[in-house]
């Protein structure tokens, strides 16, 4: 398969994975673990999702403008103060495991663990939950979660960082909307600067090629349909639970536990 249609198809694969809660890492990964994909470097699995949370933006132009032209208001201060907060926690933990030397798995087995156990999580917290949650907005309590909580698809990829935080936001009470909106949000400078941490870290490496034309391919594939799949799950979450989510990954998890096995 040629180098163009493999980034094409990887950056179709990001966008539309990125801000479900199916793990886009876990998806990127799987194929090319399992050979029907050209093999990628690290730094093109984490830096192609810039070009998808860059979509976010525009799905969300209200808070935006809000964040940009109305900051002097208590409230737009407030959230951006979360969002800095939540951003710091998972910077820093983020720079601590990179310096451990943690690095994405080789093999399909943790990815399907981390997908099985995510969907039964998902749909156990939302049988249980249903529509109790009460909270419409965020509190710093879950904005200092949420951000530890991104730091657990970092270290176990498969968990899903929208899906490992917004399960944590539905814990504490906070409605599904206002959850997405925050974990997305936050998920565009935490994306951006991990891409651009790998980025920086790879120019400034003896001996590391990378396809900078077919990363951008990537990212630009992936902006597109990242924005189609926001809109599209945005609609959907306002008359549905995650349970379809949760059931999905299960089903994955398992198809990935017989390849594996098999």
């Amino acid at each position: 398969m040629s180098d163009w249609l493999t980034s094409i198809l990887l950056g179709i694969i990001e966008g539309i994975t990125e801000f479900l809660p199916i793990s886009s890492t876990g998806h990127l990964l799987v194929p090319q673990q399992l050979g029907w994909l050209e093999k990628q470097s690290d730094v093109f699995n984490i830096a192609i999702q810039g070009g998808a949370v860059i979509a976010v933006l525009f799905n969300f132009t209200d808070r935006v403008k809000q964040l940009v032209f109305k900051w002097r208001e208590p409230e737009a201060r407030d959230y951006m103060a979360k969002l800095l907060v939540a951003f710091f926690i998972t910077g820093c933990g983020g720079v601590l495991i990179d310096t451990l030397g943690f690095e994405l798995p080789e093999e399909v087995l943790p990815v399907a663990l981390a997908l099985l156990i995510g969907g039964i999580l998902f749909v156990v917290v939302e049988k249980r939950l249903g529509d109790r949650q009460a909270l419409s907005q965020v509190t710093w309590a879950i904005a200092i979660a949420i951000g530890f909580g991104q730091l657990i698809a970092a270290v176990f990829p498969g968990a899903s960082r929208s899906g490992s935080t917004i399960l944590i936001a539905l814990l504490m009470g906070l409605k599904r909307v206002p959850a997405i909106e925050f974990t997305f949000l936050l998920g565009v400078p935490t994306l951006l600067a991990a891409g651009a941490y790998k980025v920086l870290k790879a120019l400034g490496t003896e001996g590391v090629s990378e396809d900078w034309w077919q990363l951008a391919l990537a990212s630009l594939v992936s902006a597109v349909t990242a924005f189609v799949s926001v809109k599209w799950l945005l609609r959907y979450i306002e008359t549905h639970t995650f349970v379809v989510f949760g059931w999905y990954r299960i089903a994955l998890g398992l198809i990935l536990l017989i390849i594996t096995f098999t």
